[in-house]
């Protein structure tokens, strides 16, 4: 029994030890080998730089630059509910992430260009660019969406000849449908494939009450980038992030929500020539 006491209480603190790392903004996955990652939850977090980080990296005007392993880390979700009242008005209300390992998005390649004005435009292209998730409301309501930034082109506001902690990127993005065109749904129904009408029903299979309404719904969200870090020598990028856009409708079968994101975005931009 001695042993076994020792035992239970070697692996809890190890499960602590692991679940602090996994919460720990200061560690670097860059340093870490692939056994001291897996299991801990570090993979979904985004790399960082130090809060010192205040340089800047010039933009020649006409020439294209390259964002390379950039990573989208999503911190915040809020949902627009109704007002009970009219007298209200509508409000963003937080949930809880219940997707907790695999919600960031990464690897994300894209190009940046200078426009005749003087002002950039950031423009992604691909890589790990969506990711199902699934929020808990306070009500115990939850809400499916697929995080995405698919497409996001984004301008600055002004004109600048340098990328610094002044820069913002501000877009949108497509959002594609959350199911695919032949997911079935407990009826057997779908947009491409399954039962076009209610087959309890044979005698009134006709009836447009009872017909296949599915549609492959897609959408478009905006988004904001803020560049906050930037590391001059290495050509890395920080800042945060936040972006709109609406909810899973089950191939068209419930209204969709707003939803707001808020997080934490990494990326390196090199010379594209």
């Amino acid at each position: 029994m001695k042993n076994h006491a020792i035992i239970a209480y070697f692996l809890a603190l190890s499960l602590t030890v692991l679940t602090a790392c996994s919460n720990s903004g200061d560690l670097d996955k860059r340093d870490l080998s692939y056994d001291d990652i897996v299991n801990t939850g570090l993979a979904n977090s985004c790399l960082t730089l130090p809060d010192s980080s205040r340089g800047t990296i010039p933009i020649e005007a006409g020439k294209q630059y390259a964002v390379q392993d950039m990573c989208i880390e999503p911190r915040q979700f809020f949902v627009k509910e109704e007002p009970v009242s009219k007298r209200q008005k509508a409000e963003f209300i937080e949930g809880k992430l219940l997707t907790r390992y695999t919600s960031s998005l990464d690897q994300i390649q894209g190009t940046i260009d200078t426009n005749d004005d003087g002002t950039l435009t950031f423009t992604e292209i691909d890589g790990i660019d969506f990711q199902p998730v699934t929020i808990l409301l306070p009500g115990g309501e939850e809400v499916a969406l697929l995080f995405t930034v698919k497409q996001f082109q984004g301008t600055t506001v002004a004109s600048a000849d340098s990328i610094n902690t002044s820069t913002d990127f501000e877009g949108e993005f497509h959002v594609p449908s959350y199911r695919g065109a032949v997911f079935l749904d407990p009826k057997g129904r779908s947009f491409a494939r399954g039962y076009d009408h209610a087959v309890a029903l044979p005698g009134r299979a006709d009836d447009p009450k009872f017909s296949n309404v599915k549609e492959f719904v897609s959408s478009k969200g905006k988004m904001s980038l803020n560049i906050t870090k930037i590391d001059s020598d290495t050509g890395e990028i920080a800042g945060v992030f936040e972006s709109e856009q609406f909810s899973a409708t089950d191939l068209g079968a419930g209204e969709p929500q707003e939803i707001k994101i808020k997080g934490n975005f990494y990326g390196r931009i090199t010379d594209n020539a």
